[in-house]
């Protein structure tokens, strides 16, 4: 009995152009539901090669199934690879601008703590601010493609309402600067920036940078990047899922909310159904 079951499904997988794996996936499918229905066929008093014959017969026979195979392992399996490419590449790229984004974002942190340091150095041991300090601050501003503005406090000037310089950040919102200096900086609204302050001084000085901020940009980048991922990976697992004729409700659940541990899942239970084939011839 076996023999002509792996004769049969063999002739009708003969050539087709797919997977090695999917393909023996298949097979070991058809023999199971084959030797399913020859076992009932007998327990209704048929005999073994009537049996076969009507299995056979019902699944469709060589000549019907061949052409349905060839159609499933042509345009659609193209189709569904296509479907985890474009996963993937979205997955990376959300990835890649996220790493992107954050190398920027470290990398304008540490101007922001070197600008303040600069300028608070210029001014360390002085009371005023020199034209000639006004032109090196703007200089070292202008270095920057991210710093719009620069807002310099003397402290003693606000002596007798800050007792220590801790207090002081306190009032700079609402204080009027000793020196400002202004210009103008990109902020795209496609990459979500914003604008926020950064403080730093010393006993004499408090230097407030207004910096341009796009850290939302990167999350953003990555949320939308996992979720079109988890989308496209679903709907190739469906779509493998019915070419293997295994689609149900319950793997469409678990490629929809587990996703790749969805298919882990059925991928396991698929390889299961091959060994068990095997040890069936």
């Amino acid at each position: 009995m076996m023999k002509q079951i792996d004769v049969f499904v063999d002739t009708v997988y003969e050539d087709m152009d797919g997977k090695n794996e999917e393909i023996q996936e298949l097979k070991a499918e058809m023999k199971s539901h084959l030797i399913e229905a020859v076992y009932e066929l007998i327990e209704e008093g048929k005999e073994e090669e009537d049996a076969i014959e009507i299995a056979i017969e019902r699944f469709g026979g060589e000549h019907e199934m061949r052409p349905d195979l060839e159609q499933l392992f042509q345009p659609q399996n193209l189709f569904s690879k296509w479907v985890l490419y474009l996963a993937v590449a979205c997955l990376g790229l959300g990835f890649v601008v996220f790493g992107f984004v954050w190398y920027i974002e470290e990398k304008n942190a540490s101007e922001n703590d070197t600008l303040a340091w600069k300028i608070t150095s210029i001014l360390y041991d002085k009371d005023t601010i020199s034209e000639e300090d006004k032109k090196e601050i703007m200089r070292r501003v202008d270095d920057t493609d991210h710093v719009p503005i620069v807002k310099i406090y003397r402290v003693k000037d606000y002596e007798e309402q800050a007792t220590n310089f801790d207090h002081l950040f306190d009032y700079a919102k609402r204080a009027n600067p000793y020196y400002e200096y202004e210009r103008t900086v990109s902020a795209p609204t496609w990459m979500f920036a914003e604008f926020r302050n950064y403080g730093s001084g010393n006993a004499k000085w408090y230097v407030k940078l207004v910096v341009r901020d796009v850290n939302k940009s990167m999350w953003i980048a990555l949320f939308v990047g996992i979720a079109l991922y988890m989308v496209l990976f679903a709907i190739w697992a469906t779509i493998n899922a019915y070419h293997h004729k295994r689609l149900n409700v319950g793997w469409i659940l678990a490629f929809t909310f587990f996703n790749i541990v969805g298919y882990f899942a059925y991928y396991l239970l698929g390889r299961r159904k091959i060994l068990i084939g095997a040890e069936a011839t």
